[in-house]
């Protein structure tokens, strides 16, 4: 069985709207910063990325499993 703390790799950090939506998730393991985009019952997922391309990372939320 996985370990419970495992389970907590992503946090939720902004959500917006309800049958369309936008969440921000970040990987607490890398920092990486997520966009999932709902409608209805379909969504998509994609990195942030910065000015550069490269993608956004929120270093305080490394290691906060």
């Amino acid at each position: 069985m996985a370990d419970s703390n495992k389970l907590d790799r992503f946090a939720r950090i902004y959500s917006q709207g309800t049958f369309f939506g936008f969440t921000v998730i970040v990987d607490k393991m890398t920092g990486v910063n997520y966009l999932f985009v709902s409608n209805g019952n379909s969504g998509g997922l994609s990195v942030l990325v910065d000015k550069d391309g490269k993608p956004l990372v929120t270093p305080e939320y490394i290691g906060k499993e």
